[in-house]
């Protein structure tokens, strides 16, 4: 038998032959075909995937197919208005603002203004030119026991950590900031060289992993903050509790990517792993938090100092608020992050189901402070899909001062939204650590469209308030904003959020919306206390009386 099939396959091979001296195109066709039966032979014996096993070659085109789905998607299928996490219309608007070109639009809105949610601006008769009363505006932020206040802009960029983006992207950010006047955080990565070398005013973001300021094991170091904390560039100090895309989550940064320079900026090991927990090593309780405050504040010799959260059980931002009227240290700003915001990565349940949305967030820490009497010593900076000067805007009426936005400044930078942020294959340069890549990102050109996206978008907000008759964004308020919330409905965000009375949370009654919260909160826990509540008879009084 195997000598048959030994005369057979030399008997083939000889006829192969003849007919290629005879024919040499039959030849060469098996360097196109020979592959194809190679992988037709490989998808039948593998036993990872039953499509290509059932259908060897063609079952290959489905995984094809699959991989540039997102791109059919975003090029030819989406509308302009459809697109997520950001349409191609709002897309569309920072690259016009971003490069300076004309960035009106013709015939009309393509928004449906009998939609569900559509929301829009109250115009003044009385209507003003805005930037002939005003410069861009700025706002003062610094508490009684801050030293040095500082001027921010009410536009700034949010918090993104050298690492998530490039040090092309990093540099581009901050020498954009410089130009434009407006400030730089530095995400919880750390405080890096390419966040000081273009001279532009800085956040610096202290997380749960203390990374620039941390002693080997992990705990917070003073010494190292310190040292850091007085460079002149470092403006403002803040604390990140939570953010909006995965709040109460942590992260490993894997042992691979622990480089040297990681490993100095971060002050870890280099290639070890490193844990940055969900929760805060420093402090365990809202009045341990305010010592913290008043700790960093010290350190930094007098700087602004804040935290940053996205709001989860609401019984601990006031459990927080009664911890500063218990010992009257304040923070000198809050930001609020929306459970909407971004990041490189994170788990789908958490970008998708965990934290509170931004609007309904801004609304409860102001109307929180303003109950227990502290707004007045706070600003509140609001951070989450901030694009437009409308955004701006809305934000500001439901009580922001200031307002961060991340993916906003990405795109300015030249992000495409290509979805890759997780993968080191940003193709832009934004979000990747391959050099190949990151050279594609020029700072000299992309810095100056950084500059750009913020002038144009404070000035459409400018251009807003002129249109409702507002001199600054102080003097926005919620009634200002309309919101069809049916097809015959209707609402003002203040309909939606009705305000409560200043220092009405500082002794009973309380407004009937925090009678639970003020129940079951207190400064010495971020824990609820639920031992006195009875849930059926708290249930039945808010059931509404019918018949």
């Amino acid at each position: 038998m195997r000598k048959k099939f030994s005369y057979g396959a030399c008997l083939l091979v000889a006829c192969l032959v003849l007919v290629s001296v005879w024919w040499p195109p039959i030849l060469w066709s098996f360097v196109v075909v020979g592959p194809l039966i190679l992988l037709g032979v490989l998808d039948m014996i593998q036993t990872k995937q039953a499509i290509r096993r059932n259908f060897p070659l063609f079952g290959r085109l489905r995984y094809l197919f699959e991989s540039i789905r997102p791109e059919i998607q975003q090029y030819f299928v989406e509308s302009d208005t459809t697109g997520r996490p950001f349409s191609r219309m709002f897309r569309s608007v920072i690259y016009q603002r971003s490069k300076r070109v004309l960035d009106t639009t013709p015939f009309g809105t393509q928004l449906d203004v009998y939609d569900n949610n559509y929301e829009w601006l109250s115009h003044s008769i009385g209507a003003l030119d805005y930037f002939k009363i005003n410069e861009h505006p700025r706002v003062t932020v610094g508490g009684p026991e801050c030293e040095k206040p500082y001027s921010s802009s009410v536009f700034n960029i949010s918090a993104m950590s050298y690492g998530s983006l490039s040090k092309n992207a990093v540099m581009a950010l901050n020498e954009g900031a410089k130009i434009g006047g407006f400030y730089h955080n530095t995400g919880e990565g750390g405080l890096t060289d390419y966040h000081l070398e273009g001279g532009g005013d800085v956040v610096w973001q202290i997380g749960t992993g203390y990374f620039g300021c941390r002693h080997p094991d992990g705990n917070f170091n003073p010494e190292a903050f310190a040292q850091k904390a007085v460079h002149p560039q470092v403006k403002m100090i803040e604390i990140k509790l939570s953010q909006g895309a995965k709040p109460g989550h942590g992260g490993i940064l894997p042992a691979v990517k622990v480089t040297a320079e990681v490993a100095r900026i971060r002050l870890v090991q280099v290639g070890k792993e490193v844990d940055s927990p969900p929760y805060h090593r420093a402090f365990s309780t809202p009045l341990g938090l305010l010592d913290f405050v008043k700790q960093l504040r010290t350190l930094s010799e007098g700087k602004p100092v804040g935290f940053k959260l996205c709001i989860g059980h609401r019984s601990e931002f006031v459990a927080i608020c009664k911890a500063m009227v218990q010992t009257g240290i304040y923070p000198d700003f809050i930001t609020v992050d929306g459970g909407e915001g971004g990041t490189g990565a994170a788990p789908l349940e958490f970008s998708n189901s965990v934290g509170m949305p931004l609007r309904d967030a801004l609304a409860f820490v102001y109307d929180c402070l303003t109950g227990f009497g502290l707004k007045r010593h706070i600003k509140i900076i609001a951070s989450g899909k901030i694009a437009t000067g409308f955004d701006l805007v809305k934000n500001f009426a439901l009580g922001a001062d200031i307002c961060n936005s991340a993916r906003g400044m990405m795109m300015a930078l030249g992000c495409i939204q290509a979805l890759e942020c997780h993968a080191n294959t940003c193709p832009t340069g934004v979000a990747t650590q391959d050099p190949a890549l990151v050279k594609g990102l020029v700072v000299t050109e992309k810095k100056v469209r950084v500059a750009n996206f913020h002038h144009e978008t404070v000035k459409s907000a400018g251009e807003l308030m002129g249109a409702a008759g507002i001199k600054h964004p102080d003097q926005i308020h919620r009634v200002y904003i309309h919101r069809r919330v049916s097809p015959n409905k209707i609402e003002t965000y203040l309909d939606s959020y009705p305000y409560i009375p200043s220092s009405s949370l500082l002794q009973p009654p309380y407004p009937k919306s925090f009678e639970l919260l003020m129940k079951i909160s207190r400064p010495d826990s971020f824990e609820p206390d639920f031992s006195d509540i009875d849930f059926v008879e708290y249930a039945w009084a808010k059931k509404p009386m019918t018949g």
